[in-house]
This record gives C-alpha cells, structure tokens and sequence, in this order.
C-alpha cells in the first residue's frame, strides 16, 4: 500500500532553519505532483508548497515565499521542505501529499495519499 512518511521535525529557534522530508513507497514516485501543507492548532490544514513531477515547476504560499524551498530526488523517492528565518507562527504539524492530477496545485482535494505529518515548533 501507499505510504508516506514523513521525519525531520523539531523544535527551533525563531530566525533558525529546519528540514523535513517525506519518504513514499508503495507508488510510482515520479508520476506524482507531491505537496507540503501543514496545519497549527485550532486552524485548517493550509497550503504549504508544492513540487511537479520532474522537480522543474514549484509553487508556495505567500506566508513561506523566500523562506522555503520544496525539492525532490526520485531515485530515493523522496521529497524535502528546506526552511529558513523560521517564525513562531510557522509551528504546525507538517504533512506531505501525493496527487495523480496534472498541474501543481494548493487545493487539498487533489491530494490522493496523505503522510501522518510531523511536528515543527518554532520557539520565540
């Protein structure tokens, strides 16, 4: 079955980096359009950043632009979420998703497999 697993979660200083990454198997990774969307207590799961299938076409939200930055290797079947000038506001559980559609895309119902997240805190 599909699985996606994502690690590299932590606790950071505001202003300091961190990268997660997210493992899949059970798929063909490179025909995926893969995603990071996150979500902070109390709120929705929100866009966080998203990769094509060759790595060449990536898309972010305008809270992580110029902080973040999404990678892929498909050899390892993995994706990466770099981040840096980390704030308190970016802590939220970090989930990675697959989708099968064209096109990168922020809307979460295009998702079709879901990683079970990792905690990211940002202390001020």
């Amino acid at each position: 079955q599909v699985q996606l697993v994502e690690s590299g979660g932590g606790l950071v200083q505001a202003g300091g980096s961190l990268s997660v990454s997210c493992a899949a198997s059970g798929l063909t990774f490179s025909t995926y359009i893969m995603a990071w969307f996150r979500q902070a207590p109390g709120k929705e799961r929100e866009f966080v950043a998203a990769i094509n299938r060759i790595g060449g076409t990536t898309s972010y939200a305008d809270s992580v632009k110029g902080r973040f930055t999404i990678s892929r290797h498909n050899a390892k079947n993995t994706v990466y979420l770099e981040m840096n000038s980390l704030k308190p506001e970016d802590t939220a559980v970090y989930y990675c998703a697959a989708s099968r559609g064209w096109v990168v895309t922020s809307d979460p119902l295009q998702y079709n497999y879901w990683g079970q997240g990792t905690q990211v805190t940002v202390s001020s």
